[in-house]
């Protein structure tokens, strides 16, 4: 039998919205969870190098492995063998690596609703069954202790992501560290994606390995850092884990690309132009906050992190997909439909990233306001 996975639907929003574009159209991109600028200007120039003077093959950076081992002590305060990081092709794959690793066809891994519309047909895609746990206002959009605590029967794995997409929400630290006593005490293995860390408005990200360290962590290039077309990302695995994670690694995906790798190491030596594309996020943020709520966008999931806005559009939809399309059609502003995240209560929600430039932030309002608006009095 063949596992059967689910559309992503955004990616056809995004495809209506590129021949609009190619049509003539004026199109602001806010359906992909990516930033609109590029690799950090010393990325740009070791690339060039590297392109100028080294063949290049199948490799694996040893020095970018320990600049990430690094990363864990100065951002968390744990102790990372360079050994345990595993240099992959992105989050994506990694996310692979890390299930295949852990669960056999069949295993039962709990995850939030909402929640990134990859894992569940990831999941789907390796013969496991997906837990989905309904998160809403109440619990933040985010897991939580209790309600883990309360899956009976007890799931063989759990996924945690903290800043979340397509939320935003941050785990706190103490219901983080709760939620690693439960699994510890009930044997949950768990899988930690912290892709948008270094992504947050208020208190830092904490990362479960400072709580768990059998747990899996995954992380890649492709948001803070803003290299998101060029394919790189790590797990960080137990020692237990290992060679398992590298037999994977150069079975299915050999190496990441060695121009990346080379890259990614100088991209760490460019936190203040990065920490300056968060500090765009945030003005952003702070305009949508301020202007949906006019829109009739008010309920909004809290965005303590990542680049997300997702609001309950209840009062112009129950079909979220279509209202993405008509908002495209209309206005040229691409966006994301609820379903892909939440195939149960996402027919009422559209989320809006704001990984963009704050003007286009700014015109995206100015073409969206009166739409709603006009819906409004409809």
């Amino acid at each position: 039998m063949i596992a059967e996975v689910e559309p992503f639907h955004a990616i056809a929003i995004s495809r209506l919205a590129h021949d609009m574009k190619a049509s003539g159209a004026s199109v602001i991109h806010m359906e992909f969870g990516q930033p609109s600028t590029g690799a950090p200007a010393q990325a740009i120039s070791v690339a060039h190098e590297v392109l100028d003077t080294e063949a290049m093959g199948y490799w694996e950076s040893v020095p970018l492995k320990e600049r990430i081992a690094e990363s864990y002590a100065e951002n968390y305060g744990v102790s990372v063998e360079r050994e345990q990081v595993i240099l992959t092709c992105g989050a994506s794959p990694a996310f692979v690596m890390a299930l295949s690793c852990l669960f056999r066809p069949g295993a039962r891994v709990a995850l939030a609703r909402p929640g990134y519309v990859a894992y569940r047909n990831t999941l789907k895609a390796l013969y496991l069954e997906p837990v989905e746990m309904q998160c809403g206002q109440a619990e933040r959009f985010q897991v939580t202790a209790a309600g883990v605590d309360a899956l009976d029967p007890v799931p063989d794995g759990l996924i945690i992501a903290s800043p979340a997409n397509p939320t935003g929400t941050i785990v706190d630290a103490e219901e983080l560290a709760a939620i690693a006593q439960v699994c510890q005490r009930k044997g949950i293995r768990v899988i930690s994606d912290e892709i948008y860390h270094g992504l947050s408005y208020g208190a830092k990200a904490a990362s479960t390995l400072e709580y768990l360290p059998d747990a899996i962590i995954i992380n890649s290039f492709s948001k803070y850092f803003s290299m998101a077309g060029w394919r790189l990302g790590w797990l960080v695995v137990p020692p237990t884990l290992i060679d398992a994670a590298r037999a994977r690694m150069g079975s299915l995906f050999l190496t990441p690309p060695v121009l990346a790798q080379k890259s990614g190491l100088a991209a760490f030596s460019c936190r203040e132009e990065l920490d300056g594309h968060v500090a765009t996020y945030a003005r952003n943020r702070a305009i949508l906050l301020d202007a949906l709520p006019q829109m009739g966008l008010g309920r909004i999931a809290p965005p303590d992190g990542a680049f997300y806005i997702y609001a309950d559009a209840s009062e112009f939809t129950d079909n979220s997909l279509a209202l993405c399309e008509e908002l495209l059609r209309d206005t040229g502003v691409a966006t994301a439909p609820g379903i892909d995240f939440d195939p149960v209560d996402g027919k009422r929600f559209i989320r809006f990233s704001f990984a963009v430039s704050t003007p286009l932030t700014e015109e995206a309002v100015r073409r969206i306001g009166p739409w709603f608006a006009a819906r409004r009095r409809r």
